[in-house]
């Protein structure tokens, strides 16, 4: 299950490191993906839908700080450039 916290708290960021990340940047493109082990990210810019294999689409966007478990299979379909910090494990 993605879990997405929408607008979380600066502090709540700072406590996580969320701004020391590395940054990764995507451009409108449609993909499939299966996260080998839990990545959180924190979306800077643009937007996502991220449809699980058998589940309903997710939309995503700046703002938004998102989990994705370990095991997830996916298909990422952008719409807007994407920007996020992300941490895998």
């Amino acid at each position: 299950m993605i879990d997405i916290e929408h607008e979380p708290e600066r502090a709540q960021l700072e406590s996580r490191g969320v701004f020391d990340w590395p940054v990764w940047e995507k451009e409108v493109s449609c993909f499939d993906w299966t996260y080998d082990v839990t990545e959180s990210c924190y979306i800077l810019a643009g937007e996502v839908t991220v449809t699980p294999a058998g589940g309903e689409p997710v939309r995503i966007v700046a703002g938004d700080f998102v989990t994705f478990p370990a095991g997830l299979s996916c298909v990422w379909d952008i719409t807007l450039p994407i920007r996020k910090h992300y941490q895998f494990g």
